[in-house]
């Protein structure tokens, strides 16, 4: 993509809806380069393993320049890129910067969400009149995060009258951009992309519109809600025709659609299938927690095991009743891979060539949407989760810990990914204490 902020107007700004959507760029990397200067102007490759079969989960602006992609094994990258630099993974020290960052935006704005650890949504729509060149603040924000949070800290600002299209103006020029899109200057942006550049359309989406006639986003913006939503075959692509058009359609703090705990496993751990099946254990375990902070139930649970020959395996289940408990969810995973086992006559699924594996949970159920009411036994172990997670919150996780926890600590590496933060936030506020 190519960047047209140098030609825009910045006087015609006149919607009266107005958000800054801003990306850190290569954050996690940068946070490391921030804390050790010696690893500044290099490529870093950040890692939760630094091992010969680690993988790297995030690049350095350096590392990038030189065509690297993150999620290939180091032993690739360094074929590529012998001075590559790996670095382990600090997911506290993510997170402390992550705060300090929001403290910055949250200085002008009280309507700042954050939407991944590295990304947030700033709404100046109610500060029009303090803001009256957008511009002039997003430029004062990159100063702040320099001189506050880090001065090798930088960050690419959209700026939009709805959050879709300022996060797609944050795309447009990378690292350090500032974009601003407009009724006046759209087009010609739109013009210069293809339909999978677009944030949220991938290969399936795109294919279906092109068989429908429209092939790009220009034409995407053009076309009629009733011929988008016949496109997709979804109210979904009216919400694209609002997009497109200015109209704010997204839930900036919409609810969790699906919730993930996904672990790579270490040439070490995997010597051990006792280790292999408490970290398993401690992912349905993380599952558990998420669900009663978020008062939630599941139905539907994914699982996938990777080995290192490259092949998957993968399941969805399906639970009778809505679930919470991290031992239950466990229990499906275990009775479905024993089914599959013997179906097949195969090994046992958990051996000593697994390379990654991951639980996600979906279809969740509000908990007071079910009725406990004549069950007992429910009604006390929803209690107890609960408990339990309110003293780790108030007293620290180490003080009370599930039988089945005990032995998890020594299996689990603190990780972080770019994806949802909702974790780290209790009533608005970040949970300093919280981390998965």
């Amino acid at each position: 993509m190519s960047a047209t902020n140098q030609r825009v107007n910045h006087n015609t700004i006149t919607q009266k809806r107005l958000v800054l959507f801003i990306d850190m760029n290569s954050f996690f990397a940068t946070c490391e380069q921030q804390v050790n200067f010696w690893l500044r102007n290099r490529p870093v490759a950040v890692c939760v393993y630094t091992g010969r079969f680690g993988a790297a989960i995030a690049l350095s602006v350096e590392a990038k320049q030189r065509g690297l992609k993150a999620g290939k094994r180091l032993d690739d990258l360094i074929a590529e890129c012998p001075d590559l630099v790996p670095v382990e993974t600090h997911p506290q020290r993510y997170r402390e910067f992550h705060v300090k960052i929001m403290n910055v935006l949250k200085k002008y704005s009280d309507d700042v969400i954050p939407k991944s650890i590295d990304e947030a949504i700033m709404d100046i729509s109610s500060y029009h009149l303090l803001y009256k060149n957008p511009v002039e603040l997003a430029i004062k924000i990159k100063h702040d995060i320099k001189t506050e949070v880090g001065d090798w800290f930088n960050c690419s600002i959209g700026i939009a009258p709805n959050a879709f299209l300022a996060k797609l103006a944050s795309e447009v020029k990378k690292p350090n951009g500032l974009t601003v899109i407009t009724p006046e200057n759209i087009d010609e942006l739109l013009s210069q992309l293809t339909l999978t550049d677009l944030p949220g359309i991938a290969e399936g989406n795109a294919a279906r519109l092109i068989q429908s006639g429209i092939t790009t986003p220009l034409q995407l913006r053009y076309a009629t809600p009733e011929k988008l939503k016949q496109a997709l075959h979804s109210i979904i692509g009216v919400y694209w025709h609002y997009r497109l058009n200015f109209k704010e359609v997204d839930q900036l703090m919409n609810g969790y659609k699906a919730m993930q705990a996904m672990r790579q496993v270490s040439k070490q751990q995997r010597q051990s299938l006792a280790i292999l099946n408490e970290l398993l254990l401690s992912l349905c375990m993380r599952l558990e927690q998420r669900l009663v902070r978020q008062k939630v139930y599941c139905k539907d649970i994914d699982v996938f095991v990777k080995f290192e020959t490259g092949k998957v395996w993968k399941d969805r289940i399906r639970s009778d009743k809505p679930i919470q408990s991290g031992t239950e969810i466990l229990a499906l995973i275990r009775l479905r891979m024993k089914k599959f086992e013997k179906q097949h006559h195969c090994e046992p699924i958990i051996n000593h060539m697994l390379s990654a594996m991951g639980v996600t949970v979906t279809q969740f159920v509000p908990e007071d949407m079910i009725n406990l009411n004549l069950f007992e036994d429910a009604v006390r172990d929803k209690k107890i989760r609960r408990t339990v997670y309110d003293i780790k919150k108030r007293f620290g996780k180490d003080k009370v810990m599930k039988a089945v926890e005990v032995g998890e600590e020594k299996v689990l590496k603190d990780v972080i990914g770019f994806g949802s933060i909702k974790d780290f936030y209790v009533d608005g506020d970040f949970d300093e204490d919280y981390g998965i």
